[in-house]
């Protein structure tokens, strides 16, 4: 029996064509590109602008169910679902977001695909890539160090220190840093306050990068951002403190997307990495639009369930890049729907058709959402070796009862050509006329409107439940005009619910929400919900025990 090679066997044991042959396949020469070693790039902005005045192509959203611990595949679709249209002759690209060092050392390991549909060098990319976290960490912690400095240097914008509301950030999972006290030490160390670390990508710097079009509108969005309020109640902005442009030297080149390639060689932009439970979960605007336009096809993916990312890429995503998918595919698995059916991970080997029609509510549930923005649906079923004929058979048949197309997708084990079924499909599907842009609610709503909405129609539930916090919060954005712009609910992925114990397709929950924060520069609210951590903490055994490094720099255990 041949032995079962791992992600990174499978990685390492790829050939890889130079990044400059990679180019050429979508437009690019080596003029175009910012050489980062032989198979990654940078793309400059003068040939995304020589890009812009081509047509757009195809859009295809990639989504999943609500994510258990028995996986789903969604990186591992998105990436196989290009490369299987690039197999069936379609000048495709696949527009993901970068990996963060802290789930990569924590409790997920890489997050780059699997199998034979990865991004490669899959190390490269879980790791510091081109260093666009540390940028991004490096902006953000610029930021915040110049309000400290601000206010020990005389604090003549009368920052009230007990309203900073700036966070620095850092990119590993540390539950330290959670709540801390910064300027100990006595007069030269600045005055003490409480504060705290966020996780890099749910800093809004991140948003920004993800959100903005180029690098004058970064730097305009970071001046924008509210950092602290005057002793008045009035709003600070990062401009008034003057360093934004100093942001922006930092951001110049993170802000340019990252060019790689697949297991089977197909172009792949990777750039901007939000997490969609903390932030918005969508790769940024300028590699999305940037792959339309080079190629005839682009396949992307939004974070976690589609009640989380791909909600927030319909609602925040396509209304601030005038973009809509031509359709979306929903990533299920049958292991999955049979937890949300009830069965224990450890029997989840055994055939239980009765535990996946009952599980079925929950994919139901998403593919509801997805017909909401009025786009085409398919269900892109990621088979596993314990699936049996009978399971396959019957969630087939459960996709047709519901009015939906399902395909079967085995690009872990075939790659390009374990998604032909699911190419042919999509193909059809994104030859219907694209319908206008459809977005689940007007960004004129209150605040309390706009999440009623989106727990209602989206999660299913039956209300929201505002703190007495967020309730003093959500009034004073009004009193500012803080409140006419869309909301990014920070909750769990593991439930529709904001109790990550409620599988399936629960009902009549209500959504609590303890803080609302105003991201001025990304544009947007985070609604943030009563158990969202935005620092996660390192789990008993963390990733990084199983992974080492031999004296020939080859890498183990990283997925």
């Amino acid at each position: 029996m041949a032995k079962v090679l791992s992600d990174i066997e499978i990685a390492q044991q790829t050939r890889l064509e130079p990044i400059v042959n990679i180019a050429g396949k979508v437009g690019l020469t080596a003029d175009d590109l910012e050489l980062y070693g032989k198979y990654k790039a940078k793309i400059s902005f003068d040939a995304i602008k020589r890009f812009s005045e081509n047509e757009d192509g195809k859009l295809v959203l990639v989504t999943a169910i609500t994510p258990t611990p028995a996986g789903e595949g969604k990186t591992l679709t998105t990436i196989g679902l290009a490369q299987a249209l690039n197999y069936m002759g379609h000048k495709t690209i696949v527009a993901l977001r970068e990996p963060s060092l802290g789930p990569v050392f924590g409790i997920k390991g890489g997050a780059a695909g699997g199998g034979y549909s990865q991004v490669l060098p899959m190390e490269d990319i879980n790791l510091h890539f081109t260093g666009d976290m540390h940028a991004i960490t490096a902006a953000n912690n610029l930021l915040a160090a110049a309000i400290d400095n601000h206010v020990h240097q005389g604090n003549a914008l009368r920052i009230d220190v007990r309203r900073v509301v700036w966070k620095r950030v850092m990119d590993m999972n540390d539950r330290a840093l959670r709540h801390i006290v910064v300027g100990m030490g006595g007069k030269v160390c600045g005055f003490p306050r409480e504060d705290q670390f966020m996780i890099t990508v749910a800093s809004e710097i991140m948003a920004i990068l993800c959100l903005a079009h180029d690098l004058m509108d970064l730097k305009k969005r970071m001046g924008d951002i509210v950092v602290a309020y005057d002793l008045d109640g009035n709003p600070v902005r990062t401009r008034q403190l003057g360093v934004e442009g100093a942001m922006a030297i930092l951001m110049k080149d993170a802000i340019k997307p990252n060019l790689v390639q697949t297991t089977e060689n197909t172009p792949a932009l990777v750039h901007g990495g939000p997490f969609a439970n903390i932030a918005h979960g969508c790769n940024s605007v300028v590699a999305t639009k940037l792959a339309m336009k080079m190629g005839d096809i682009t396949v992307t993916e939004a974070g976690f369930g589609a009640d989380l990312g791909a909600e927030k890429f319909m609602d925040i995503k396509c209304r601030f890049a005038g973009i809509k998918p031509d359709a979306v595919v929903i990533v299920a698995t049958v292991r999955a729907l049979k937890m949300h059916g009830g069965v224990d991970k450890k029997c989840l080997q055994e055939e239980n058709l009765e535990a996946l029609q009952k599980g079925f509510v929950n994919l139901a549930k998403h593919i509801d959402n997805m017909r909401k923005f009025d786009v085409p649906v398919l269900v892109g079923i990621n088979r596993f070796m314990t699936d049996t004929d009978e399971e396959i058979a019957l969630l087939r048949q459960l996709c047709r009862n519901y009015g939906t197309e399902a395909a079967l997708n085995n690009c872990w084990a075939e790659g390009g050509r374990g998604g032909i079924e699911m190419g042919e499909k999509v193909l059809k599907l994104i030859e219907q006329p694209r319908t206008p842009y459809k977005p689940l609610y007007d960004i004129e709503d209150t605040i309390a409107r706009k999440m009623e909405i989106i727990v209602k129609r989206i999660y299913g539930g039956a209300g929201v439940v505002f703190e007495s916090n967020a309730q003093k919060q959500i009034k004073e954005l009004e009193k500012l005009g803080l409140d006419k712009m869309p909301v990014c609910v920070a909750k769990t992925q593991y439930s529709l619910s904001d109790n990550p114990a409620l599988l399936g397709a629960p009902s009549d929950f209500t959504v609590t929400v303890k803080d609302v924060r105003v991201c001025t520069g990304a544009g947007f609210i985070v609604c943030q919900t009563s158990n969202i951590m935005t620092m996660p903490g390192l789990p008993k055994m963390p990733a990084a025990n199983r992974m080492d490094i031999d004296e020939n720099g080859v890498i183990t255990g990283l997925f």
